[in-house]
């Protein structure tokens, strides 16, 4: 980890914001624009192989081509880094109000269906892949680095699963390519996440975790939580179809449907 005050490519650590579990991201600054700070994400020198450079920078080359307001905005990139808007409110597992939490996932949709609308698939929707502002008015979603075109579904090979299982479409787990279908249904995880607290299906193992998507039912809520209507659980089955054609036409449809079930 780079200490404060450090130099990096012409950019000053301010301060380390946090690391994942191949990179750590830093407040920094430039010696030309001391008070105009912005995020440095820069992967451990044991992640470098070329596997995870092509990553990192098929992150900065999906995020770069999109412009809204709730996708992260990309600067500039090397071998290796990238530097990208700060967000300076922590990931929406920080959100506790339902309103605050809605108003994100709101966004978050809209940032999915724009991206969707232009043929690129995000594959790693989750809690941990959304910033909020510090006021918790504006939601962000990062981490493009296993993005998907759809142009290149005829070149689809399922060699391996890349994504988080929590959140992972049973299609996918049989092989499909991804489509806008299966973002949406890590937006539902996401969404019963930031609302009850745990993701819809949890396992020991992630054979479990593989098995409770593909054939165990979706979860009801109403019966056990005082608070949750029985239209969230009608919801929510709609959302996690194991059949991908049977759930909402759009993301924003999913949380505006999602919102009238908890009026």
């Amino acid at each position: 980890m780079l200490p404060v005050g450090a130099e990096f490519e012409g950019y000053v650590v301010d301060a380390v914001l946090g690391r994942g579990g191949y990179a750590g991201v830093y407040r920094v600054h430039t010696l030309d624009e001391p008070n105009r700070a912005v995020a440095l994400k820069i992967l451990d020198e044991n992640h470098r192989g070329e596997d995870q450079i092509a990553k990192l920078r098929r992150e900065f080359e999906f995020a770069h081509q999109l412009d809204h307001p709730h996708v992260i905005k990309v600067f500039r990139q090397g071998r290796g880094w990238l530097t990208m808007e700060l967000v300076d409110g922590g990931t929406a597992t920080r959100l506790v109000k339902r309103s605050d939490q809605l108003r994100a996932l709101t966004q978050i949709a809209d940032a999915l269906d724009f991206i969707h609308h232009i043929g690129i698939v995000h594959r790693d929707v989750k809690p941990t892949n959304i910033l909020v502002s510090q006021d918790f008015s504006r939601a962000v979603l990062i981490d493009f680095g296993i993005a998907f075109a759809v142009a290149e579904t005829a070149h689809w090979h399922a060699t391996r699963i890349e994504t988080s299982l929590p959140y992972t479409a049973p299609e996918l787990l049989h092989g499909r390519p991804p489509s806008a279908l299966t973002d949406q249904y890590a937006l539902a995880c996401t969404a019963v996440e930031l609302l009850i607290g745990d993701p819809p299906y949890e396992g020991e193992t992630w054979m479990e975790l593989v098995d409770a998507h593909l054939s165990r039912p979706v979860p009801s809520y109403s019966n056990n939580i005082a608070w949750v209507p029985r239209l969230f659980d009608t919801w929510l089955h709609r959302a996690l179809a194991k059949i991908p054609e049977s759930r909402y036409d759009t993301c924003a449809e999913l949380i505006e449907q999602l919102r009238r079930a908890l009026e």
